[in-house]
């Protein structure tokens, strides 16, 4: 009696011990599966921030490269996984950016940790523009000093060949003055940004009035694209009007066009890309 009183005691230690250990390598292998899990998301949202910022890095360059931008001016780009961030060089001239400049901002144009370095005054330009135009992925403002004359003048900037269709539906003149009075013509708060957001409306480019122009597309690609060919486009249209009348693209002519170059425009980055990559020292 006694020996069958202590072996089921014993069974009972062993049940209660394979539980445990059940118990155990059930939470264990939960426990690495969760860990496993998080590693690959950090591993795989650090991969595409590096191929963000190497492209965010590159769009800076071909912009200084292709003479849409000097010593001012900035391009950025939204957060391809939290739509209420974009990213953003500190202040600094666009052609000596690096990845490691790079910024998270949010839709008030408020650094997410600058990390005590000094940002763009004029980063409300793309907070308020991301802020009502979803559609949007890349925003570039310039300065190019072909389009100024378009933003002060009653002649309208249209699309005059192939290239700068996207300008067919058109060109809105943002006049900071009828917004703010007199200003020193920057756009530095959230209110001005989203006057000039209002501006842009459902267009790819708005011009400012002495001051420059702001480009959007629905990628970094097609953002640069349209800064480079707006201010292509500008000075083609400078020159053609000292030679007569103008004929510009219908807007059906636009229309057509933009969807061919939608589905090319990736070439032309490639080419600039290779340009600024080989020359980075």
């Amino acid at each position: 009696m006694l020996k069958l009183l202590a072996l089921t005691a014993f069974a009972k230690e062993i049940s209660m011990w394979r539980r445990h250990m059940l118990t155990v390598l059930v939470l264990g292998a939960l426990s690495m599966r969760l860990l496993v899990q998080a590693v690959a998301a950090q591993t795989d949202t650090g991969a595409t921030d590096t191929t963000l910022f190497d492209d965010l890095t590159a769009a800076n360059r071909i912009l200084y490269d292709q003479g849409v931008v000097d010593g001012f001016g900035h391009v950025s780009v939204r957060h391809p996984k939290d739509p209420t961030h974009f990213f953003m060089a500190r202040s600094m001239a666009p052609a000596l950016v690096t990845p490691a400049d790079i910024l998270a901002f949010d839709l008030q144009g408020e650094p997410i940790d600058a990390k005590g370095r000094a940002v763009y005054l004029e980063r409300f330009i793309h907070s308020a523009i991301y802020k009502v135009r979803p559609d949007v992925q890349a925003i570039v403002h310039s300065h190019a000093p072909a389009v100024i004359p378009f933003g002060v003048t009653t002649v309208m900037l249209k699309p005059l060949y192939h290239m700068s269709s996207f300008l067919g539906p058109g060109v809105p003149v943002f006049d900071i003055h009828q917004s703010a009075g007199d200003t020193d013509m920057l756009i530095r708060n959230q209110q001005l940004g989203d006057a000039l957001a209002a501006a842009l409306g459902d267009k790819t480019v708005v011009l400012m009035r002495g001051h420059g122009a702001v480009a959007v597309g629905d990628s970094l690609v097609e953002g640069v694209f349209r800064a480079v060919y707006t201010e292509v486009n500008a000075r083609l249209q400078a020159e053609a009007l000292k030679l007569g009348s103008v004929t510009y693209l219908t807007p059906e002519e636009a229309i057509l066009s933009m969807r061919t170059n939608k589905g090319i425009q990736a070439r032309a980055w490639e080419l600039w890309k290779r340009r600024v990559v080989a020359a980075t020292p």
